[in-house]
């Protein structure tokens, strides 16, 4: 036995623990190890430091870790020949794109722009879209009540029924009867010359044209050259009468009236070039009495053999004869007659545009065939042309102008709700349109739109025309077709009609792309589809009765439909005046209020004196009585 202290003998047949350890330590430094260059665990290097079980726990954390990496050399063994692969194909695909900028790098510049430029445009139209995303609601509280009540009221029956037009007690019944021949002949004299007309605006300002300019025709005893029509910014149509009208049966049909010819004679047109014989609205009061005719345009008509009525509009008054001077009052009546012959007679659109406006009326009715006197007055034969479709009854709907485009509301001086952005977009329009009215408005006092609204002078919103239509009784189901030129505030402005009623249609919506290709670019003939829709409706309904479209189709509808083609129309000073009350009146009072006002403006009644016969054709010089 040794000393107390010293250290003990290593049993025989055993391996000193410390020497295996540094023996491993030296092994690993060798190169044959899998982990040569790695970090060496402080467990490893404790030759004198750790105890056996201290290292027999770091042994078998090796352990684990090796066996890890084992099985990762291998997996990159089994997957070595994908994973070269995707290298491969990843090197390529950045080989062919370094190419294709080497290729197209002279075009970068443009193709950044054109990037940028897309992007503004998109942006832009996000805008639009944000912007319309927030509609213009002035009558919130009325609308939902409206809702309801329309949701309350979808299965009972109308409480009235706007089918027919309403007579007043005073008035008689009337019949078409301009086209008869009583009257019309006329003493055939040599013609003093020719009456040439250049008709500025829009379709419906066109056709008031052509027919004062017959009537002109017939006062001088002259022979009317077919009316042309002037281009203008606004329109941007370059369309003459015989894009829109029948030229020869207009000639054949007004033939006992009065002489029309196609063109100026040869030895006239360089009188004409000269600007000779022109006459200017300037030269012509508005509503001018034949009077006025004879005294300034005869003489001149006599001296050059022809007079060239520039820009000419409405130059000719209705009633401007005094009652007692009886020749004269026979020779207006004449005229008169020939004024209405040729708006709802001669005046005939071309087979094109009758096709396209049966097509119109076909689709909106479910219904193949002509039903009425006003539908062949409109549309020729073009609506029995196809087979009827079966026994059932066509699809009743009300047409509906809705007059909000943009230099209509700029014009009005009017507010509508949109605050500060929609003050500086109608000023901007103002300023750029409208400078004339500026500096008008500079000196005169100035106008609230408060004030405006009570007297009536503000277009009526789309808003507004949803209440009218809610009030009156019109289902939710009601089908609408919807005339007119863009609305002013796009569909924002739009949403209330179309939520209360989403059976509306247009003609973009009821014509292929194939079917409207004809009419692009020719904003009158578009205009006269409308006229056709229109008039053809079963209910019309206008928000301006000072439009000429709406002037015409409601009389067209009142010649024509033998009292059952009604015309709504709103009173724009006496509807301010129940709006006004929105916040807190009851609905059924509204509804009583608003069917009592279209009930007022719906009585037939015999045309006033110096009132339109175009509007108001219910005289005898248009219409018989029976």
């Amino acid at each position: 036995m040794g000393r107390q202290g010293s250290p003990r003998s290593p049993r025989p047949g055993t391996i000193n623990q410390e020497e295996k350890i540094g023996r491993r330590s030296l092994d690993s430094l060798s190169g044959n190890d899998l982990f040569l260059g790695r970090r060496i665990h402080g467990c490893e290097l404790s030759k004198s430091q750790g105890s056996a079980k201290q290292y027999q726990s770091c042994g078998s954390s090796n352990n684990k870790f090796s066996y890890s990496l084992k099985k990762q050399q291998s997996w990159l063994r089994k997957n070595f020949k994908s994973i070269v692969l995707m290298i491969s194909v990843t090197g390529f695909i950045f080989f062919l794109d370094s190419i294709m900028v080497t290729i197209f790098r002279s075009d970068s510049t443009t193709m950044v722009q054109d990037i940028s430029r897309l992007s503004n445009v998109t942006l832009h139209k996000n805008k639009e879209a944000q912007v319309e995303a927030s509609p213009v609601k002035m009558y919130s509280r009325l609308l939902n009540v409206a809702s309801n009540s329309l949701a309350k009221n979808e299965l009972k029956p109308n409480k009235m029924n706007f089918r027919e037009e309403r007579s007043s007690k005073s008035s008689s019944q009337w019949k078409p009867c301009a086209d008869t021949n009583k009257a019309l002949e006329m003493s055939r004299e040599l013609s003093n010359g020719y009456i040439m007309v250049s008709a500025n605006g829009g379709l419906n300002q066109q056709r008031v044209a052509i027919c004062n300019a017959v009537a002109v025709a017939a006062l001088l005893n002259a022979t009317v050259v077919l009316p042309r029509f002037l281009y203008s910014n606004v329109w941007k149509d370059p369309s003459q009468f015989g894009d829109i009208y029948q030229e020869d049966g207009f000639i054949e049909y007004l033939k006992d009236g009065v002489h029309i010819v196609k063109d100026l004679p040869q030895h006239l047109k360089s009188t004409d070039k000269k600007n000779l014989s022109l006459v200017t609205d300037e030269e012509l009061v508005k509503e001018a009495k034949p009077d006025d005719y004879i005294k300034h345009v005869l003489p001149l008509l006599k001296k050059h053999g022809m007079v060239h009525l520039f820009g000419f509009g409405n130059r000719l008054g209705f009633d401007p004869l005094p009652f007692d001077v009886q020749r004269l009052r026979c020779k207006c009546n004449f005229l008169q007659r020939l004024r209405c012959k040729c708006n709802f007679h001669a005046l005939k659109f071309t087979p094109k545009i009758q096709e396209a406006g049966s097509l119109l009326v076909k689709r909106i009715r479910r219904f193949e065939k002509s039903h009425s006197r006003l539908d062949k007055a409109l549309l020729g034969e073009s609506m029995a042309k196809d087979s009827f479709k079966g026994d059932e009854e066509p699809l009743k709907y009300l047409a509906l102008h809705l007059r909000f485009e943009e230099d209509m509301v700029a014009y009005s001086l009017c507010d509508f709700g949109g605050g500060e952005t929609e003050r500086k977009e109608l000023q901007a329009y103002r300023e750029d349109h409208f400078p004339l009215l500026l500096k008008r408005l500079k000196k005169s006092k100035p106008v609230s739109t408060e004030e405006l609204r009570k007297t009536g002078k503000c277009p009526l919103t789309p808003e507004e025309a949803t209440l009218v239509l809610a009030g009156l009784g019109f289902k939710r189901g009601t089908y609408i077709y919807l005339a007119g030129s863009q609305i002013y505030g796009g569909s924002s402005r739009m949403l209330p009609l179309t939520t209360l009623y989403p059976n509306l249609v247009t003609k973009e919506a009821l014509l292929t792309p194939q079917e409207l290709a004809p009419f692009k670019n020719f904003s009158s003939q578009l205009a006269a589809l409308d006229f056709i829709a229109c008039a053809a409706s079963d209910v019309f309904a206008m928000t301006d009765s000072g439009s000429q479209l709406s002037s015409l189709v409601s009389g067209f509808r009142t010649y024509y439909g033998n009292g059952h083609a009604p015309t709504l129309r709103p009173n724009k000073k006496r509807l301010a005046a129940i709006l006004s009350d929105s916040e807190t009146i009851k609905w059924e009072i509204f509804e009583d209020r608003i069917r009592k006002m279209v009930e007022e403006g719906q009585k037939i009644r015999r045309r006033p004196y110096g009132r339109s016969i175009y509007r108001q054709p219910q005289c005898p010089e248009c219409m018989c009585k029976f």
